[in-house]
């Protein structure tokens, strides 16, 4: 996909493209706010009916990314305040997952308060510049910064408090 001028027949051909492209983008960040893959799913079904029917940005590609980030966080919170008006309970609180190194350090994140896991996220798993975190969340720089020094030290004691099973000793 090139940063160019997106003609109506070449529309749907692009976004297909833009789907398969930040679709465990997508996937990884409902997941990480939403805790289950069941969850993560529906976001990313949302996500993409809404790259369909809304006006996209096609024409730029890092734009797209940061809007493809905010439709996805803000259907999170959308799911996640349905949920709790209706208080469901999640079947993945009684099925036995095999869980690896990254499952268990994206459980200990979604541990983490909801303002620190998305700049934790966007960080390490995105590679987000401070800049592009604070101009996707509408943030200034210095409070995403300061949220992601909180977030680091609410981890890190997380991390050490708890034994986990890729630490070694």
């Amino acid at each position: 996909m090139k940063n160019t001028i997106v003609d109506e027949k070449d529309r749907s051909a692009i976004i297909e493209a833009v789907i398969r492209e930040y679709a465990d983008m997508i996937y990884r960040i409902a997941y990480q706010h939403m805790g289950n893959h069941h969850d993560a799913e529906d976001i990313l079904q949302e996500v993409s009916i809404a790259l369909v029917t809304k006006d996209a940005p096609l024409r730029d590609r890092e734009y797209l990314k940061r809007w493809l980030i905010r439709v996805t966080v803000n259907k999170c919170h959308d799911l996640y305040r349905q949920k709790r008006a209706h208080k469901t309970e999640d079947l993945d609180d009684y099925i036995n997952t095999p869980s690896e190194q990254q499952d268990a350090v994206m459980e200990e994140i979604l541990q983490l308060p909801e303002k620190y896991k998305t700049v934790i996220y966007l960080y390490y798993y995105e590679s987000f510049t401070l800049k592009e975190i604070a101009d996707t969340l509408k943030k200034s720089i210095n409070t995403v910064s300061s949220e992601l020094q909180r977030a680091r030290k609410k981890l890190k004691k997380i991390l050490t408090e708890e034994e986990l099973p890729y630490e070694e000793k």
